[in-house]
């Protein structure tokens, strides 16, 4: 059984920082890309940040280019989003996922977290 963990949400200020974790238990992580995605209140789940499995490409949504940063320590079966400058808009639950190949897609994803709420004041 796979189970991915995300940690690290949490209220900020507009223009703050945090950092989302993810632990992997029940695979080999680095057999995984990973990715995160997000889901604002009355909207639909949407595409945040992929990595593969080395780390070595990454992929983001437009919406947080220059902003997000995803990563992933293979030796500590953790992956993370560094999230900076972090709007009102960003406020959303978020998920991490992994996948046998990278993908923006949902439908690419085997197996999801149970999310992390993270809310930026205005």
């Amino acid at each position: 059984q796979v189970q991915l963990v995300e940690s690290g949400g949490g209220l900020v200020q507009a223009g703050g920082s945090l950092r989302l974790s993810c632990a992997i238990s029940g695979r080999t992580f680095s057999n995984y890309a990973m990715g995160w995605f997000r889901q604002a209140p009355g909207k639909e789940r949407e595409f945040v940040a992929a990595t593969n499995w080395r780390g070595t490409s990454t992929y983001y949504a437009d919406p947080v280019k220059g902003r997000f940063t995803i990563s992933r320590d293979n030796a500590k079966n953790t992956g993370y989003l560094q999230m900076n400058n972090l709007k009102p808009e960003d406020t959303a639950v978020y998920y991490c996922a992994a996948a046998r190949i990278t993908a923006q897609a949902e439908r690419g994803y085997d197996y999801w977290g149970q999310g992390t709420q993270v809310t930026v004041s205005s």
